[in-house]
Order: structure tokens, then C-alpha cells, then sequence
């Protein structure tokens, strides 16, 4: 028993200035660990940065590609207005010779000479390469 008092007296005398030791060890780890989560809290604003730049970026080209959609339906549509007055004005005008009959018979005619006029164009083509 004495051996294991003797090995205590020892141990405690060997480990006497390791609570000072272990508090100048923690202040140390502690700055050291602080300085370590300032840099990695520095890179990670860093990417976030580099994250923030490429959105605002990709976010300049999609508002780039939406005007740009944009104008191309806005030409679209003035097309689109024109073609509807000009067949507005073509409807307008068939009515004018359809209310009439002598435009009627006159309009029967010019729709027979086209149509005979293409099937002989047809007739013509086939015998002649056929």
C-alpha cells in the first residue's frame, strides 16, 4: 500500500504544474482554433462572394435573353397586326363582290380559268416529263 501512496505522491508531483500547463495549452489552442475559424469564415466569404458575382451574372444574361425574347414577340405581334388588317381589307373586299351578283358570276369565271389553267399546266408537265 505504501508502493501506491509513494506511486501517487509521485504522479501528483509530476503533474503538479499541469493544470497551468493545460490552462496556457487551452489559451494557446483556443487562439490558434479562433484564428483558424477567421480564416475558414474568411474563405468561406470569399466563395460566397465568388457565388454571389456568378448569380449576379447569370441573372444580367437571363434578364439579357427575356428582353431580348421580349422585343422579338413585340415585332411578332406588330406583324401579326398588320397581317390581320391587310386580310381585314382582302375579307372586306370579297364581301363588296359577292354582294353583287354580276361580281359573283364575274369572280365564278376568273376561279374557273385559274383552276382550268392549272390543271392544264399539270396535265402538260406530267405528259411532257412523265
Amino acid at each position: 500500500m505504501s508502493n501506491r501512496r509513494e506511486h501517487r505522491a509521485s504522479r501528483s508531483a509530476l503533474f503538479d504544474d499541469y493544470d497551468g500547463l493545460e490552462e496556457g495549452g487551452l489559451k494557446l489552442s483556443s487562439t490558434y482554433s479562433h484564428e483558424i475559424k477567421e480564416h475558414d469564415n474568411d474563405n468561406e466569404m470569399d466563395n460566397l462572394k465568388e457565388r454571389v458575382v456568378f448569380l449576379k451574372r447569370l441573372t444580367g444574361d437571363i434578364h439579357e435573353e427575356v428582353e431580348s425574347h421580349n422585343r422579338l414577340l413585340d415585332r411578332m405581334g406588330n406583324g401579326m397586326d398588320a397581317t390581320r388588317g391587310i386580310m381585314s381589307g382582302t375579307m372586306d373586299r370579297f364581301k363588296m363582290v359577292f354582294e353583287k351578283k354580276s361580281n359573283r358570276r364575274m369572280c365564278t369565271l376568273v376561279v374557273a380559268f385559274v383552276v382550268s389553267f392549272l390543271i392544264i399546266y399539270y396535265l402538260i408537265r406530267v405528259l411532257m416529263h412523265g
